[in-house]
């Protein structure tokens, strides 16, 4: 199987889609639950996202330790091949890769043997490394499966990636999209400056990853200034935790955006302080983002996805006040949840 990604995929990806970060079912002795993860790509799918993202943080990046990354992109590829089987759709699929260039190159080409179109490339692992270390941790992954960057938020573990590191990074022939998750709008302008420097700004798809920022970057055009040039840019798509729930309404909101005009803009703007709301009840902001997966399990529990908050690590739990926060935010914000498309179809996900 060729590494590259072909031209219609690029093209997809390019065009912008809505993707989730596709949590992991355990059962409470922390096996798979093998049904209910089913479900959750089953969701997904039948609310219209653009492709699915497994293996990721939001999926628990210690399933690797207990023997679970590979079955869970097994059954992610399972469920993408019968819904695009049946609906005649292309859906894109990205594996979560991370750790040391071994259990990288490892983790690329199980992702890439199954059929994953790109794989999202952590680097917390190497935080302390130089960037030309990173970049030839990069490139070597990069000649087995096209990649996604990630900037992933230091409160979770992600390290400072400089304008440098992202020129070069975006320099790779086989990086094709940058998933743009710091959190911070300092270090978001970073990414998009380094990628104009690169010269290759037509050929990336830079997408949010920013939970906290979601409207306002997918409203955002860039112009960096380049040599004697303005480079335009805009974040054409969402990869995002956040979508991990609520997601049939996340689906509609990235319609809405892509077909907005200029007169939508403040309607959306205030939407998006909801959603922003929302998320830090969710991602636990109040205390550095301690309870993001448990935040993320709770609304799927209540959503009859889950059966418990279970998580790999024990210290992964909600934080005081987080399921008040969550109420909350359910009470006040009713138009945001899809629990009426859930309850519908939920049966059907879960045969």
């Amino acid at each position: 199987m060729s590494n590259k990604l072909p031209k219609e995929l690029q093209q997809l990806l390019q065009e912008g889609l809505a993707i989730p970060a596709n949590p992991t079912a355990l059962t409470k002795n922390l096996k798979l639950d093998e049904r209910r993860q089913r479900a959750l790509s089953r969701y997904y799918l039948d609310s219209g996202s653009g492709g699915l993202a497994i293996g990721v943080h939001t999926s628990q990046f210690e399933i690797r330790e207990v023997g679970l990354y590979q079955p869970v992109l097994e059954l992610g590829k399972e469920e993408m091949d019968a819904f695009c089987m049946k609906s005649g759709k292309t859906i894109f699929r990205i594996s979560g890769v991370l750790g040391n260039t071994s259990q990288a190159l490892k983790e690329a080409q199980i992702s890439s043997d199954m059929g994953y179109h790109a794989a999202l490339l952590g680097l917390a692992a190497l935080k302390s490394r130089s960037n030309e270390e990173l970049i030839s941790h990069c490139k070597a992954v990069a000649e087995v499966i096209p990649l996604i960057g990630f900037y992933l938020q230091s409160s979770v573990g992600g390290g400072v990636l400089d304008f440098e590191f992202w020129r070069e990074f975006s320099s790779i022939k086989n990086v094709v999209a940058i998933k743009i998750a710091p959190f911070n709008r300092y270090q978001t302008i970073d990414v998009v400056k380094g990628v104009a420097a690169s010269g290759r700004a037509h050929e990336i798809a830079l997408y949010t990853g920013n939970d906290d920022n979601i409207v306002a970057d997918l409203l955002t055009r860039f112009s960096i200034p380049v040599g004697t040039e303005n480079v335009k840019m805009n974040i054409c798509g969402g990869l995002l935790g956040h979508w991990a729930v609520w997601n049939q309404k996340a689906v509609e909101l990235f319609s809405r955006i892509k077909k907005s005009s200029s007169s939508d803009v403040t309607d959306l703007l205030t939407l998006g302080v909801k959603i922003t709301d929302s998320n830090a009840a969710f991602f636990d902001s109040r205390n550095m983002f301690k309870g993001s997966i448990a935040g993320i399990h709770e609304v799927l529990i209540r959503q009859g996805f889950l059966e418990a908050n279970n998580t790999i690590n024990p210290r992964e739990i909600l934080s005081p006040g987080q399921k008040e926060e969550i109420d909350r935010v359910y009470q006040i914000y009713p138009e945001l949840n899809d629990d009426a498309f859930v309850n519908e179809n939920l049966d059907k996900w879960l045969r």
